[in-house]
């Protein structure tokens, strides 16, 4: 079994319709509304799935920036842009079949030789993208049913 070192809670409640408020447990950060597009929801925030593409974004974003600034590169700018298909399994349910993150970088042209070494080294300090390699666990609890 893996080491806990650290715990967090979410809170995320219904606003409207499919429109929820997830809260964070961190004083100052600002809620974020998620919200499914027509014909469930009114397209008033990103969908789950949407977030989930965002998170992978911008954890290996991060995880890439962590490694060029430990290795002197001069970053200029980083993003990514993340295509996330959607598909429909065998029963016929809507999931999230893969994602395709593309980093963008801009630095100066002699850091490139530096910053090749953490190709190899960034992925795996990525905390989301590794979870959802490996098949993240996901215990549900329903209360009050």
């Amino acid at each position: 079994m893996s080491e806990i070192v650290g715990e967090f809670t979410i809170s995320v409640e219904q606003v409207e319709g499919y429109r929820f408020q997830a809260d964070f447990d961190r004083p100052g950060l600002p809620p974020l509304v998620m919200d499914e597009p027509p014909p469930l929801g009114t397209d008033t925030g990103p969908n789950p799935a949407r977030v989930l593409g965002a998170a992978l974004g911008g954890c290996l974003s991060m995880s890439l920036l962590f490694c060029l600034t430990k290795s002197r590169v001069r970053v200029e700018k980083i993003g990514a842009k993340v295509t996330v298909q959607m598909v429909r399994n065998e029963q016929r349910r809507l999931r999230v079949g893969k994602a395709v993150v593309t980093l963008e970088v801009e630095m100066p042209e002699d850091d490139r030789p530096r910053a090749k070494r953490c190709l190899g080294l960034f992925e795996d300090f990525c905390t989301v993208t590794a979870s959802v390699r490996q098949g993240l666990d996901v215990e549900v609890r329903v209360e009050g049913i």
